[in-house]
This record gives structure tokens, C-alpha cells and sequence, in this order.
């Protein structure tokens, strides 16, 4: 078996165990009684289920009308929180007790699997993960001595709490590729131009940065940002200028991570940790590290200006 063919299978593998924790989802909100939203929201699961499994197979185009569809339910409020099973607070107590520093082992242990995979395989970045959280997982039940079924149930209560937000990064990293195809570069480059002076190295510095930060807040994506706003302000205003590409590159990224931490679209950043630290303020993450986002927003222009030249 070739080392592609194993990447293949093993993907859809993991793809389709995440379908079924979807499906598991889906039947469990489907039957709560008291959620008065049940229809919509086992809809939701049961969808993106059925994406995440038989995705391969289907037409692209059925593919787009299903994820419209997941839109217009998520828009009109009817993928609610069921109820989920939780464990009392004297038995979290009870269970930090006996675990102690144990509990971060099947932490360390996905990313040093991770790592190691990527570094000393030809296993791709997305398959190494999915192995790592099978062991990840496999220590965590030794560890924790829980029963099997509770995979399924801690499954539905993060999807449950992380709610339509968990497919927020693959919707917004295919909304960047749609962008590069449809010319907005070249839009945006264009409307700079009318504002930035022709040479204005700082001007043109202050707007690749800032450009990569707004851009990625309204995306929720640096990487997606980084192709749009380098081919439409990066290039003409900046590279032109004899800056040293792998360093503005570089710059540029990072100030779009700057804009992660200022929006909720970077769902897996700042609304997930939020739902799972169950936060009163939704956006508590987003207000934390802003004035931290902000400050490094800044340095990276002086930097870009220094370094890059």
C-alpha cells in the first residue's frame, strides 16, 4: 500500500467517525423531549453527519444546497443546547483528586505523537492528528478507568456546546479560495491605491498589516486573509518596494493572527474555549487578549518596516 493510499483511507476514516459522532448527536436531540427546538437541531447534526461521511460521494453541487440549508437553521435560531449529560461537581472533585497530573498525559501525548508522525513519516498533518487522538483517547480511558460509552456522550456535549460554530474554520478556509478565484485582490488593491501615496513605504507597510488583520477578523482565517491581502496590497505596496519576501511574508502572517484574536469567526480560537469554559460573556476570550492583539498589531508594522528593508 502506497503511503498516499494510506493517507486516503485513514482520512475518510476519521471523517467518518466524526459523521458518526454527528449522527450520535443527532439522535440524542431528536429524542430530548423537552427541547422545543429538537426537529431543527437534530436536522442540523443529521446533515453535517451525512456531509462529514458521505461527503466523497456526493455531488459538489448537493453538497453546497445542504450547507445552505444548515445556514438557514442556524439563521432562524433552531440549533439549540439539549440537555447533556454532565458530572456533578463532587464527582469532578473527586475524580481531580485521584487523577491528579495525570489527566494532562493524553494531552502531551497527542501532540508529542503529532509531532513525531509528521517528523519521521510521510503521514500528512491531518491523519497524524487523527491517530494521535485515537491515542490520545486510549490513554485517557485507562487513565480515567471510564466506560467506552462515555466517548459518545462527552462527544455529544462538546458538539452540543460548541454548537454550529465547530464548522465555522472549514466553511471559512474554503470562503478564502472562493475570494482568490473571484479576483478580490485585485479589488482591494485597487481601492488602496487611491488612498496610499505611490512609494510610501510605512503607508504601504501600516495597510499589509492592518489590511491582514481586519480581513482576517472579518474571515476568522490567516491563512485564508494571507492570500487575499498579499496579492492585493503585500505585492504592489510593499514587495515592489524591494522588501525581502520571506520576511514581509512572514510579518504578514502574524499580523493576521493578531485579527484571531479579535473575532469570534475564529470559532476554534475564542468561541469554543468560551462554551467549554461555559463563560458567562460569550466573547470573554475575544475581551481578554485584545489588548495584547492590538499592541502586537503595532510592533509588527515597526518590525515589517526595520526588518523587511
Amino acid at each position: 500500500m502506497s503511503i498516499q493510499t494510506f493517507n486516503n483511507i485513514f482520512l475518510e476514516v476519521f471523517y467518518t467517525i466524526m459523521g458518526v459522532v454527528m449522527l450520535i448527536t443527532a439522535f440524542m436531540t431528536f429524542n430530548d423531549k423537552e427541547l422545543k427546538t429538537r426537529m431543527g437541531t437534530s436536522a442540523f447534526w443529521l446533515i453535517l453527519g451525512f456531509i462529514f461521511i458521505a461527503g466523497k460521494y456526493i455531488p459538489a453541487t448537493f453538497v453546497g444546497v445542504l450547507i445552505l440549508v444548515l445556514g438557514f437553521l442556524t439563521a432562524a435560531k433552531q440549533v439549540k443546547i439539549g440537555k447533556i449529560s454532565t458530572p456533578t461537581e463532587s464527582f469532578r472533585l473527586e475524580q481531580a483528586k485521584k487523577i491528579g497530573g495525570a489527566i494532562f498525559l493524553p494531552s502531551v501525548t497527542l501532540a508529542i505523537f503529532a509531532l513525531g508522525i509528521t517528523q519521521f513519516t510521510k503521514i500528512n498533518g491531518q491523519v497524524a492528528i487523527g491517530l494521535s487522538s485515537a491515542a490520545a483517547l486510549i490513554i485517557t480511558l485507562v487513565i480515567t478507568k471510564s466506560p467506552a460509552k462515555n466517548i459518545a456522550l462527552d462527544g455529544d456535549r462538546m458538539l452540543q456546546q460548541v454548537g454550529p460554530s465547530s464548522i465555522l474554520p472549514q466553511l471559512l478556509a474554503a470562503l478564502g479560495t472562493v475570494f482568490t478565484t473571484a479576483g478580490v485582490g485585485k479589488v482591494i488593491s485597487d481601492g488602496i491605491s487611491t488612498v496610499i501615496p505611490q512609494g510610501n513605504i510605512l503607508a504601504g507597510i501600516t495597510a499589509y498589516c492592518i489590511g491582514m488583520a481586519v480581513f482576517t477578523i472579518i474571515m476568522g482565517n490567516g491563512f485564508a486573509a494571507f492570500t487575499v491581502i498579499t496579492a492585493g496590497v503585500g505585492v504592489p505596496f510593499v514587495l515592489s518596494q524591494g522588501a525581502n519576501p520571506a520576511v514581509a511574508g512572514a510579518l504578514a502572517l502574524t499580523a493576521g493572527y493578531c485579527g484571531t484574536l479579535l473575532t469570534p469567526m475564529a470559532a476554534n480560537f475564542n468561541v469554543v474555549p468560551a462554551a467549554l469554559l461555559e463563560t458567562k460573556n460569550k466573547n470573554r476570550v475575544i475581551l481578554t487578549q485584545a489588548p495584547v492583539a492590538i499592541a502586537m498589531l503595532v510592533i509588527h508594522i515597526f518590525l515589517m518596516y526595520f526588518l523587511a528593508f
